[in-house]
């Protein structure tokens, strides 16, 4: 008998020039979503944060296993707190998993909408 193991979840922080980047990988659920916010807190939303310098905060999901509705809860926490520091929040390298769930809760507008000036929101892809 063969066991499975689901990929260990990690988050790594890139800083570049105009960005803060964070890797995910594994499994963004119940278990693993408390991890994300802490880097995000940690790295992006204090206000004497490193990120707070930087005008966009880009969470890369090329190694992301799956997400469950924990992580949904923790990527819309992200978005508020990259709204709250004027800051734009892209989500890079989406698996197909991440998209149907977006699309299926009604969220991928609101997460993937670039904020325009005045802090209303434009269509994904109109900036």
């Amino acid at each position: 008998m063969t066991t499975s193991h689901p990929p260990a979840f990690t988050v790594t922080v890139d800083v570049r020039p105009a960005a803060l980047v964070i890797h995910v990988a594994g499994d963004l659920d119940h278990e693993t979503c408390d991890e994300l916010m802490r880097t995000v807190d940690e790295n992006f939303a204090r206000p004497d944060g490193p990120g707070a310098e930087f005008p966009e905060l880009r969470v890369d999901f090329a190694a992301l296993a799956g997400i469950d509705s924990m992580g949904l809860a923790t990527l819309l926490m992200i978005r508020r707190r990259t709204d709250a520091a004027g800051a734009r929040l892209y989500l890079d390298q989406r698996p197909r998993t991440l998209d149907r769930l977006l699309e299926i809760t009604g969220t991928l507008e609101h997460l993937t909408a670039v904020r325009d000036e005045s802090g209303g929101e434009r269509s994904p892809g109109t900036g």
